[in-house]
């Protein structure tokens, strides 16, 4: 289980002078330090509190824990994790927006006054967008079976991360996303069940389907979806990657064209990357993978393979998207180079380690991360009414994501609300542009 090192630990103290100081001195006196302090109850003789202590790992917790218990008349009530706790009963819910108060309320939004909109709909298909959520509603759709850099852990696992996606949906862009959980693996059990219910939503995004067989998903879902479809794992993360790209290569004296750029991992999101690169007008690109149908992919799009030390030691923009930690070893990086490790949770080499490596820059997937993508990208289609994404919406995205940027950061701060307007207005004024182009897929 991945260890988070900020840890609450919930203590009854004595309500008597220096009772909180005792603690606080064991507390600090094992090298755990104290941030945030919470009164939760008071009692006759005693009360209760929460520290937040960052600690190194599990085994400093409990030593931690163990000094505190021997404490005179004090005792551990509970240890929790923070992480945890915040998805406690989960992250989202369905709730309405029309006011109900009223008789009439009630016979407006159902019966009898619902039958007219229904009636409306069956002679005006297409007033659904105006009379229901379907102008703002995502279905997001996963099978589990590449989950962050987890891998196959199945959709329950990775449920959260599908509610995760939902809150930045509406906090972003106001946007109802609604988790769907697919038990098939092979492409055509996927793609029916989706179509079967493709209807409830006025736009699906894929979401952590592994390689290969999300392009064959993708592909046929932007066929027959009647509807806009990206996988955000493809063309999320290649929207934020080229215009972090763009600014790493500006903030360096470089042009981004003119680069040898590897990329290290052809699954979903390496895939996704080389192509968009490509079409942003990227000729040297290279790149490195242990599958042959990844490689097969990879000279399709015009690169070219190689090991993954090779690739490092000759590419002077390497981007990793592997899943697996520790992949980069300090020595394969060369002076100057520009990093993007973005396996998440945990990178392919260490911003720190890839710096006293001699890199110029690298960064890890905390600051370049799709969700600066996929809230305004759906939003702009949705306000369009466009059947699908198209090439030269996610390089205007990924042009207004580069522009947000100040002057010395790849990105911009993903909490800035603005930033998502402006990557919706982008990506609504490039759809209308446009809306008769060849959908996004891999082509």
């Amino acid at each position: 289980m991945l260890y988070d090192h900020t840890q609450v630990i919930r203590v009854l103290i004595p309500d008597k002078p220096g009772a909180f100081g005792r603690l606080t001195t064991a507390i600090g006196g094992l090298g755990a330090n104290i941030g945030d302090v919470r009164f939760i109850k008071r009692g006759v003789t005693h009360n209760i509190r929460e520290l937040e202590i960052t600690v190194r790992d599990e085994a400093h917790l409990a030593r931690v824990a163990a000094a505190v218990g021997r404490l005179k008349d004090m005792r551990v009530e509970r240890l929790l994790n923070p992480v945890l706790e915040a998805h406690r009963g989960g992250k989202i819910r369905v709730s309405s927006c029309s006011p109900l108060t009223q008789p009439v309320d009630f016979r407006r939004i159902y019966t009898p006054g619902v039958a007219s909109v229904c009636e409306d709909l069956v002679a005006h298909p297409e007033h659904a967008r105006d009379y229901t959520w379907l102008g703002r509603c995502v279905g997001v759709v996963t099978n589990g079976t590449a989950i962050l850099g987890l891998g196959d852990i199945g959709n329950i696992a990775g449920l959260p991360v599908m509610e995760g996606k939902c809150v930045i949906f509406d906090q972003f862009a106001g946007i109802s996303g609604v988790p769907l959980l697919v038990s098939h693996k092979r492409p055509q059990p996927f793609i029916s069940t989706v179509l079967g219910v493709a209807q409830s939503f006025g736009a699906i995004q894929l979401e952590d389907v592994a390689a290969p067989e999300c392009f064959e998903i993708e592909r046929e879902l932007v066929r027959r979806a009647g509807r806009p479809v990206l996988h955000d794992d493809q063309h999320g993360t290649a929207v934020v990657v080229l215009a972090a790209l763009t600014n790493a290569c500006r903030l360096h004296g470089l042009e981004l064209h003119e680069q040898e750029i590897g990329v290290l991992g052809l699954g979903a999101a390496g895939t996704g990357i080389v192509r968009l690169l490509k079409k942003a007008g990227v000729t040297r690109l290279f790149g490195s993978d242990i599958r042959p149908e990844a490689l097969r992919r990879l000279k399709a799009l015009g690169g070219k393979p190689l090991g993954p030390q090779a690739l490092a030691k000759r590419c002077r923009v390497l981007v990793c998207t592997t899943g697996v930690p520790g992949l980069i070893k300090p020595a394969w990086v060369r002076k100057g180079q520009l990093i993007l490790a973005l396996s998440n949770p945990r990178a392919e080499i260490e911003p720190a380690a890839a710096l006293k490596a001699g890199a110029a820059l690298a960064v890890d997937g905390k600051s370049v991360n799709n969700a600066l993508a996929f809230p305004g990208l759906f939003a702009g289609v949705l306000d369009a009414g466009v059947p699908h994404f198209t090439t030269a919406v996610l390089l205007a995205a990924a042009g207004a994501l580069a522009q947000l940027a100040s002057e010395h950061e790849l990105v911009p701060n993903v909490l800035d609300k603005g930033v998502h307007q402006a990557v919706r207005q982008a990506a609504y004024d490039a759809a209308l542009r446009s809306r008769e182009a060849r959908p996004h897929v891999l082509d």
